[in-house]
This record gives structure tokens, C-alpha cells and sequence, in this order.
């Protein structure tokens, strides 16, 4: 029988402290762009020294910064960027945070290793997620400038948005230069010490590399990995995993399909929350159609070992959120359980779209939704412990949490915020908040 997940905690994790987490030691998410790396995709990143990696490609995960929140979670302290967790489990005893899904990809043997690992010392990665640089055809209203170039033309065309206030609010003022320090033609030695690490003996240790963007399909690099798969192709038991909107032209996807043959463990990740046109509303640049049709594609095509739906829970995507999830099952109707697998991100940034900031009313009644759903889903037997797990955390999450994050700024600013933006959006973008979200209509206008 599958071991449940606080089973797991209490038996491997609470064994060594009560903040220990395997992703502090054998995962990094790195952004070769913008030379910025963090231990997962909810810590905020920090910089990676460009002059360090010249001598050591290992410090592109090996940072002064994680080294000291490696000394702090042996010690049972709470490193202050793991709060997405730490607000999840100080719901209850029984609620289950990221680091337990996030530590049990790990065998025992190489948590307790990591654990008897001196502080100061590198250690190899296991899983990584990296992005190339920011080019994307998408700008989804969550997102911003830093990770994709479509939001940059938006900045650049109209200007700044306007009368933003709350933290998150200067995402949208400027093209963040910062996030692409090297011009696409020139030598980005972030990029270089990454090829430097994958031939040496990055390839050798990783369990899973993820690339992710801007979108990964538009980059050359993404590419040239692929070709090292093909040249390579049955000398490594690695997990190769993208993370595609596939919202790409048919030749891309074409291209995708076809380059998915010559790697041996393949899984793509792709993102939505919603259906129809709220999710063309929340994710500009998605065509509801166009992307349904891509992921029947991939799954009935492509050499695919598992396909995943990753969901950003913000305040709009809750009013389709059961339809989408219903259309996943459908999905594994169709192609098996894992075709898709679901996870439910809650977003915390920006804060001003956050769940959180829906009216009281409408909180309640979503999250009777979900617990109707939950509750007629209960033993369907295509879904994984994780996916019903991450369904109660979230009704949970919408009862019990009264801020994103603990820093976010009072509800007054967030709501100023949350009309400012989408009052701009609309126009810049050419949509209709009211008539996309009817439910909120009356509410929105009375901000």
C-alpha cells in the first residue's frame, strides 16, 4: 500500500527537523537570463554571482543564500522565503504543504545524506527547472514583464500601468531589463556555465531537468537540448519535462511531437486554470480551441511518459475552476490517469490577485463548490491522494487564510489595485471584465 503523505513526514522528514526540505539541496529553479536562482518556484529568486560561476558552474544552485537556509531548516528554524508552506501547515496538523511532495522524490538514503552534508559544501542537483530566457507569445494577467516578452511589448506600446499601489505593483511599470542581461545574440555566461555543468557532470546526476520560459518551444536552446537526447538517446534514464502554454504555431507543435521520439522519459507541463473565456481572459494569448485541440495532440501523438496541468488559483480562475478540473478527468478518461495530473498553486503574487480578494460572499460559495466537487470525486480512481489533497487544501486555504503572504499590503490597496489593473488590462488587451466574469460584475463596479 502507497505510503500516505503525513505518514511520510513523520517518518523521513520530522526525523531530521521540523522544517527540513529535500528541494533546498537536490532542486533549484534557475533563470540564465537574469542570473537568478531559488529552491523552488515559491521562495522569491536572488542573485546568482556571475564571477563565481566563471570559476564554479555549481554555484548556479550552490549560493551563499542557500547554504545558510540549508543550516536553518537542520536546525528546525523556518527560513523566511518558505512561507508558502509554513502558512499551509499552520492550518492543522493534517494539511500537507509542498515540501512533502517536494522531499519524497528523493530516495531516504539521499535525504539523510544531504542532511549529514556539511553546510558549506556543494552539493549535486537531482531535479531543475530552468529557463533560457523570457520569449513568450503569452502575457497572462499574473505574470509580468520579467518572464515574458509579450508583456514587454504591452509596457513598451502603453506605458506603465497606472494608480497601482500594493506590493507586486512594480511588475508593471517597467520591461525589467534586468530579467534578460544579455542580448539574445550575445555570450551570457549564466548560459555558458550551464553547458559547462551538463557536460561535465550535471547530466550524470539529474533525475529531472524541467525547462520552462517565456516558452520554451521559441528558444534555440531548448532545441539543442533535444538534439543532445537524440545523439544520446539511450545513455540516460533522465526526466526531460517542459513546461509549453502549447499555444505555439502547428509547426512548433509538429516539431515538439516529433523531437518527443527520440527521448525515452518525457513529460510536458502545461498551464490553465479556467475554461473557454476566462481562461483566454486570464491567460492572454490563449485560444480556447487552439489549445484543446494542441493538448489532444500531445497526449495522442506525442512520446509522452506523463502530461500535467499546472493551475494558478487567483481570484478569477475559481468561477471555472470545477469545469476545468471536470475536463481533466475527461481527459483521463480518454488517455489514462496521469494524462493529466493536476496541481493547484495558489497565487500570492501579485497579491491584488489573489483569491483573497474576492468578497466574502463569493469566497463562500466557490469553496462550497469545490466541496461539492470534492465530495462527488471523492473515490473516483483517477485521481491521485495529491490532486484530492490539493482540492481540500484550497477549500481550506479560502476559509482560514486572511492574507497572501505576510507581507502583503491591507485589503483596501489590494482591492484599488485589483480594479486599477484589470480597468487597464481591458483596454490594453482589448477584453470585457464584466461580461467574462458576470458573477463578479456587480462587485467589480462597486470598487
Amino acid at each position: 500500500m502507497r505510503e500516505k503523505d503525513l505518514d511520510y513526514k513523520a517518518r523521513v522528514l520530522d526525523t531530521k527537523s521540523d522544517s527540513f526540505c529535500g528541494a533546498k539541496w537536490y532542486n533549484a529553479t534557475i533563470w540564465l537570463g537574469s542570473g537568478m536562482t531559488t529552491s523552488c518556484h515559491h521562495p522569491l529568486p536572488h542573485k546568482i554571482d556571475v564571477e563565481e560561476v566563471k570559476k564554479n558552474p555549481k554555484a548556479l544552485h550552490n549560493t551563499p543564500e542557500k547554504k545558510e537556509q540549508r543550516k536553518q531548516m537542520k536546525c528546525g528554524d523556518r527560513p523566511k522565503g518558505c512561507e508558502y508552506c509554513w502558512k499551509i501547515e499552520d492550518m492543522g496538523p493534517k494539511h500537507v504543504s509542498d515540501r512533502i511532495y517536494k522531499s519524497k522524490i528523493y530516495s531516504d538514503e539521499d535525504l539523510q545524506t544531504a542532511y549529514d552534508t556539511p553546510e558549506d559544501q556543494d552539493v549535486d542537483l537531482q531535479t531543475l527547472e530552468i529557463s533560457f530566457d523570457r520569449t513568450c507569445n503569452f502575457a497572462c494577467s499574473y505574470c509580468n514583464p520579467a518572464f515574458s516578452t509579450t508583456w514587454v511589448k504591452d509596457i513598451k506600446n502603453n506605458g506603465r500601468y497606472e494608480s497601482l499601489e500594493s506590493d507586486g505593483r512594480n511588475h508593471f511599470t517597467h520591461i525589467h531589463e534586468e530579467s534578460q542581461l544579455y542580448g539574445y545574440q550575445e555570450e551570457n555566461p549564466y548560459i555558458e556555465a550551464f553547458w559547462k555543468w551538463w557536460e561535465s557532470d550535471l547530466h550524470k546526476t539529474l533525475q529531472e531537468l524541467r525547462v520552462t520560459g517565456g516558452e520554451p518551444l521559441m528558444s534555440a536552446d531548448m532545441w539543442k537540448l533535444f538534439d543532445w537526447f537524440k545523439d544520446n538517446h539511450g545513455k540516460s534514464d533522465m526526466r526531460l519535462a517542459i513546461n509549453s502554454n502549447l499555444g505555439g504555431k502547428d509547426s512548433l507543435i509538429d516539431k515538439l511531437i516529433a523531437k518527443s521520439q527520440h527521448v525515452e522519459h518525457f513529460h510536458l507541463y502545461t498551464s490553465c486554470e479556467a475554461i473557454f473565456d476566462q481562461a483566454e481572459y486570464i491567460r492572454d494569448g490563449l485560444v480556447w480551441s487552439t489549445w484543446t485541440k494542441n493538448v489532444e495532440r500531445i497526449c495522442s501523438e506525442g512520446n509522452l511518459e506523463g502530461f500535467h496541468m499546472m493551475c494558478t488559483v487567483n481570484a478569477l480562475c475559481l468561477f471555472s475552476l470545477t469545469d476545468f478540473l471536470d475536463y481533466c478527468i475527461e481527459l483521463k478518461t480518454k488517455y489514462g490517469k496521469d494524462f493529466p495530473t493536476f496541481t493547484l498553486n495558489i497565487l500570492r503574487f501579485p497579491s491584488f490577485q489573489s483569491p483573497l480578494v474576492l468578497p466574502t460572499k463569493a469566497k463562500i460559495k466557490q469553496r462550497q463548490i469545490l466541496q461539492d466537487w470534492l465530495e462527488s470525486n471523492m473515490d473516483n480512481k483517477l485521481l491521485h491522494e495529491m490532486e484530492i489533497n490539493q482540492v481540500k487544501r484550497l477549500i481550506e486555504y479560502l476559509q482560514s487564510v486572511e492574507t497572501p503572504h505576510s507581507e502583503a499590503f491591507e485589503m483596501p490597496k489590494l482591492l484599488n489595485d485589483f480594479k486599477h489593473f484589470y480597468m487597464q488590462y481591458d483596454i490594453r488587451r482589448n477584453k470585457n471584465f464584466d461580461t467574462t466574469f458576470p458573477k463578479l460584475a456587480e462587485w467589480y463596479n462597486s470598487i
